[in-house]
């Protein structure tokens, strides 16, 4: 039983070392959405923090500000979508689709 419970200790050990690797690496990654036709495109970190929001010309329209906001706001939370599936991915790679918990 002891053997059992150091190799388990190992396995949990090697296991936290290659989800804090991923996670470094999915930190640096960045994640770009476009909306509006590609006139609005935003760009997050794994961190999920904006890095860069891009603009067309044409759709800088002075009289119609609230569908300029629309569309950043849309590609805004499509980066983040796909920041957190590749974040959600990574973890279930990990656990083996155990949703984060231990198989004991």
């Amino acid at each position: 039983m002891p053997g059992n419970m150091n190799n388990l200790m190992k396995q949990a050990q090697r296991m936290q070392r290659q989800m804090e690797e991923s996670q470094k690496e999915l930190e640096v990654k960045e994640f770009a959405a476009k909306a509006g036709g590609g006139a609005v495109e935003v760009t997050v970190t794994g961190k999920k923090e904006i890095a860069k929001v891009k603009l067309s010309e044409e759709v800088v329209d002075p009289d119609d500000i609230e569908m300029l906001e629309d569309l950043i706001m849309a590609a805004a939370n499509e980066a983040l979508r796909m920041a957190e599936d590749a974040s959600a991915e990574i973890m279930n790679k990990m656990t083996g689709g155990l949703g984060g918990g231990f198989p004991f």
